[in-house]
């Protein structure tokens, strides 16, 4: 996988916890909305500020974001990256974090989500992500057993 230019380009972190994925890309120049569920937000907003030099604060916004929840407070395919870290692992989420990408990606997007592969469930999201995506493993990471997977809407395999 080759490097991502990420300069003025609008990215959503998803699940964010400590919002370390979006930090690094308002970091690299993008405009970034980090959106956890609502129990998360004083950390994560604390996290961001206390994360990212003052000038740079105003690239990054936290967000409520509950899966497949007030999608309309996000524009229907408004992103150009999706990311998320460590996102799959509770099945009764997933139906809801797949209409959840499916809301913002547009026919451009990409996502890109890292994971451990722990159990049969997880393979049963990557099964529904790939009902409605184009899937593909970008990235394996033995060490540490860490997956990345890039998807997008149709059948392209472009590189970034």
């Amino acid at each position: 996988m080759g490097g991502i230019d990420l300069r003025d380009r609008s990215v959503i972190e998803l699940g964010a916890g400590t919002g370390l994925l979006g930090i690094v890309a308002t970091l690299l120049g993008a405009r970034v909305t980090i959106t956890d569920r609502a129990a998360a937000l004083e950390f994560l907003e604390s996290n961001v500020q206390a994360n990212l030099p003052s000038e740079l604060c105003r690239r990054a916004v936290v967000k409520e974001l509950t899966w497949g929840k007030d999608l309309g407070n996000f524009p229907p395919g408004a992103f150009d990256f999706i990311l998320g870290a460590d996102i799959v692992y509770l099945e009764e989420t997933f139906a809801e974090l797949l209409q959840t990408l499916e809301h913002l990606c547009s026919e451009q997007t990409v996502i890109l989500l890292s994971c451990r592969i722990r159990y049969e469930r997880d393979h049963k999201f990557l099964k529904m992500l790939r009902g409605h995506f184009s899937v593909y493993e970008v990235h394996y990471d033995s060490s540490k057993d860490v997956h990345i997977y890039k998807a997008q809407r149709g059948s392209r395999k472009d590189d970034f």
